[in-house]
């Protein structure tokens, strides 16, 4: 199993080129690195990620990585098992420079809008919604396999997409903020209403679970990943702090790659890399 698990790896990160988008190690020790889903329809991916939203795309054989300033989308052909609702990671949030004509865009294209369906309070329309906590506009969208996607209007972004959060359900909201506090180093925050914790790239966003979430694994939001300075020491600190690893830390020398891979107290899979962001 761990060398099925180390194959995929391998066959993720091997051709990934050199401007690979994420934060510079000099912003911390500990950055965002990837999300990673299993999909039934590469093209299908492809077409909402890069047509319609403007990420790019590097092709590798059968698999496909997304760039998006901030973290990279590993694709793998591959069926979930469900969509990402239901489990601990809810959705994944990106910040864009207009929300009401992209989601325009994604509506006329037959993209699921399904912000009203997902907000409550404010003042919400079916395709957009503005948040006084936040002081944006805001949408819900359904990408193929259904992962939720949230969109966040920023004017100042560079670029037509940027990552911005990964939004966790929480059995526990404090005690999941704390356990990436602890075990990352992420700085807790409050974003908006909801109880939150920052590491470079990514805000880490814990919502209350509605009940009978699961893990992620085999799910079309796989796992998500973040990039480590350090890695095999850190492995250690985390073993030390009674952290059992799915995949204790590897190195890969032909691609100057180091990775590990655990599952959060909640059943969230997790990859930590290093040397991701100099391939």
């Amino acid at each position: 199993m761990i060398r099925k698990v180390l194959l995929a790896a391998l066959l993720i990160t091997a051709a990934i080129p050199a401007s690979a988008q994420l934060p510079p190690s000099s912003s911390g020790r500990i950055v965002m690195g990837h999300h990673h889903f299993n999909v039934s329809d590469v093209e299908a991916q492809k077409h909402f990620w890069v047509d319609l939203l403007g990420a790019k795309a590097v092709p590798l054989g059968k698999m496909t990585v997304i760039k998006v300033p901030n973290g990279l989308i590993a694709l793998t052909p591959k069926a979930p098992t469900g969509g990402s609702r239901g489990t601990t990671i809810n959705h994944v949030g990106f910040q864009v420079p207009d929300v009401k004509a992209t989601v325009a865009k994604l509506k006329a294209a037959g993209v699921p809008i399904v912000t009203k369906q997902e907000v409550s309070g404010g003042r919400a329309t079916d395709d957009v919604f503005y948040t006084d906590t936040q002081d944006t506009f805001l949408a819900f969208v359904l990408a193929p396999d259904d992962i939720k996607v949230e969109l966040m209007q920023n004017p100042k972004v560079d670029g037509p997409i940027i990552n911005h959060h990964t939004h966790f359900a929480a059995p526990d909201v404090a005690a999941m903020q704390k356990w990436y506090a602890e075990m990352f180093g992420a700085k807790p925050m409050v974003r908006g209403q909801f109880q939150a914790a920052d590491l470079p790239g990514v805000n880490l966003t814990f919502s209350p679970a509605v009940g009978g979430e699961v893990g992620t694994k085999g799910r079309a939001i796989d796992h998500t990943g973040f990039e480590v300075r350090g890695l095999e020491q850190f492995c250690k600190e985390l073993e030390a702090k009674g952290v059992k690893f799915d995949v204790p830390f590897r190195e890969v020398p032909a691609l100057g790659l180091k990775i590990a891979f655990l599952t959060d107290p909640w059943g969230t899979y997790l990859e930590l890399t290093e040397g991701l962001d100099k391939l």
